[in-house]
């Protein structure tokens, strides 16, 4: 088998990680850093993943195209030779790249468009006091979590025998994302000399500071945090207050042109400021319309995607905010992350130790130290921040009603089935994926699906490409009667080895989009042409994800959910339980070719097809 005694269930995302608690510096060192791929690997392997997708004489013309691109001292060898020298003398060619191309350069909305959301299993609150001592609790968790990353007692993750870099989990606490005109930046305040102590809490659209630890540094109990709590519940109960933090939902451009508009005033400069520094910002939501149980998962991840409008909670909100928990008064409950710091495992790391936490945390009660009371932040709207304000409003109101999202739990199996069948859950349900696909529009499309490169030094992602040219014949065989079972389950077991294969070597830093990117990167840095490889129909169309598919583990019942990149694509989630996948699905109404229950539907039949295919299929003798 691949990766020797590597469990295949971890493989993309580190999540049979073993914990070790350690150093972080030290460990850090130790990391390996990220290699740059071989140029001709790199290029066989384009070429074999346009072969599913683009038609032969497009084919053709890109094989050509490449053949002089790796013409012994031509533009290719030049390229990567820079990419190499960059490689050295950095931590990590790729990380600085990615984080300016894949985020703070984007100008689309971060809501939809960038952060994505996780629903987290439903509470049953009859009052606010439920709503309270939840939040309390989940305050607690946090904290007690950051205590871990303070004293870098956080356990190591492994995958197998290999450490993992922890960067990211010292990224998102006490940060947030600022809008510029051009492009975005990101600050982190925990390494200040005086790091921040308190955390913003929004309820009615307005913003406290939650100051969470005592004079003495010990944290404050989950029975004080209430106390502070129901404090900023009785004097935010007014509803007709300008809902400011709807403007960090705007396009990027309009919201820097009205923050730096924002800021100019020194009360707005210092509130917005205070929500930045802040290590995490709690939104306590009114609660939504009641929907029928089945509904219930999808009115959920839409509220955790974008808070179902400017009526709704949608102003309850800073987008730009790294981490905000979202608990509604109604027991809907989960979180929204800006992605530009981190991906979602840490993320959901960070979840599953504040939900284990919240089962063993019970209400101390406390010696009563009277707490001061928690400071409103005041904004001053002029006629002008208040014309922004609307215009964000309107913008978010068109998103809202273009997202369409199904969010469902396939309930007759889940990593059970495939393991049982020797095969690995992430690869068996990325190739159902590919079936329901193809049943609906006949054609493969890109497919775009996250590996985690943590095994390197501030390691990020780079791109699965489940479209395989195995991938291909398995879904084309599968519905045709001429074809035998047996022939069809050689063909799917070809197919999930395969994935399995391309999984090994994008999470061993040896995948080529982000080497592709990089040669791009690397052609613009020395001013040079760009290369005709990049100029190609090819490449446009191989960078088209109609469907981007993340899988994210979580030991917590939860799933995550996040918008389409493409205007007729989808977006794909989905967190494998022993006995049941929990999965999102997200498309835009705008296109008229896309449906996300439509698609839900068909991976649900095909994850059962191939099931039913298999125990119909008599094992052939290996």
């Amino acid at each position: 088998s691949l990766a020797g005694a590597v469990k295949p269930s971890g493989l993309v995302k580190p999540v049979s990680v073993t914990r070790i608690a350690g150093r972080y510096l030290a460990h850090q060192e130790g990391l390996p850093k990220l290699p740059v791929p071989p140029l001709q690997q790199t290029c066989e392997h384009y070429l074999a993943a346009l072969t599913p997708i683009v038609d032969p004489e497009e084919l053709n013309h890109t094989r050509k195209l490449l053949e002089e691109f790796q013409k012994p001292g031509g533009v290719g060898e030049r390229l990567q030779k820079g990419l190499e020298q960059r490689a050295k003398k950095m931590e990590n060619w790729l990380s600085d790249w990615w984080l300016q191309t894949a985020y703070l350069d984007y100008r689309m909305p971060v809501v939809v468009h960038s952060s994505p959301g996780v629903v987290l299993p439903r509470m049953e609150f009859s009052d606010r006091q439920g709503q309270m001592r939840y939040a309390a609790k989940l305050i607690a968790g946090v904290l007690d979590f950051k205590s871990m990353i303070d004293n870098e007692t956080l356990p190591v993750e492994y995958l197998g025998a290999k450490p993992l870099c922890m960067n990211q989990y010292y990224k998102v606490l006490s940060s947030c994302r600022i809008p510029g005109t051009k492009r975005d930046t990101v600050v982190n305040y925990t390494l200040d000399k005086r790091p921040p102590t308190h955390i913003t809490v929004v309820h009615n659209f307005q913003f406290f500071v939650l100051d969470v630890y005592n004079s003495d540094a010990t944290p404050l109990t989950v029975d004080q945090i209430y106390i502070q709590l129901e404090k900023i519940w009785n004097s935010s109960l007014q509803t007709n207050k300008e809902p400011i933090g709807i403007l960090t939902s705007n396009h990027r451009n309009s919201w820097g042109k009205a923050y730096n508009n924002l800021i100019k005033d020194k009360t707005n400069k210092e509130s917005v400021r205070a929500i930045q520094k802040s290590i995490f910002t709690v939104c306590l939501d009114a609660p939504i319309p009641r929907v029928s149980d089945d509904m219930y998962r999808t009115r959920a991840g839409v509220q955790m995607l974008h808070g179902g409008g400017s009526r709704w909670n949608s102003g309850n909100r800073w987008f730009d905010k790294t981490l905000q928990f979202i608990i509604g008064e109604d027991g809907t409950c989960g979180l929204i992350y800006e992605h530009a710091p981190a991906e979602g495992p840490p993320i959901v790391s960070l979840i599953d130790h504040v939900v284990e936490y919240m089962k063993k945390s019970e209400m101390v009660r406390t010696p009563m130290v009277p707490l001061r009371m928690p400071q409103k932040l005041r904004f001053h709207i002029t006629p002008e921040i208040k014309k922004d304000i609307e215009e964000a409003k309107q913008n978010m109101n068109i998103m809202v009603h273009d997202l369409d999202m199904k969010v469902s739990v396939f309930s007759h199996f889940g990593k059970d089935f495939p393991k049982s069948q020797k095969m690995s859950p992430d690869a068996f349900i990325q190739m159902a994926l590919q079936l329901a696909y193809y049943r609906i529009y006949k054609r493969c499309c890109p497919t775009y699906e996250s590996a985690s490169l943590r095994m390197f030094r501030l390691g990020r992602t780079d791109t699965i490409r489940s479209t395989t040219i195995d991938s291909d014949k398995f879904v084309k065989a599968m519905d045709d009667p001429a074809k035998h079972n047996t022939e069809k389950v050689a063909l799917l077991d070809k197919a999930v080895k395969a994935h399995r294969a391309y999984t090994d070597m994008a999470i061993r830093g040896q995948a080529i989009d982000r080497h592709l990117l990089g040669l791009k990167l690397q052609a613009i840095e020395d001013l040079a042409a760009l290369p005709e490889i990049f100029m190609d129909t090819s490449y446009a169309v191989v960078l088209h994800f109609n469907l981007s598919t993340s899988q994210v583990p979580a030991k917590t019942n939860c799933v995550m959910c996040f918008g389409p990149v493409v205007p007729d694509g989808y977006g794909v989630c989905y967190n494998p339980m022993d006995t049941h996948i929990n999965f999102a699905v997200s498309a835009f109404n705008s296109c008229q070719d896309t449906n996300a229950a439509r698609l839900a539907q068909a991976l649900e039949d095909a994850l059962l097809d191939i099931k039913t295919l298999l125990e119909q299929t008599p094992k052939a003798k290996l």
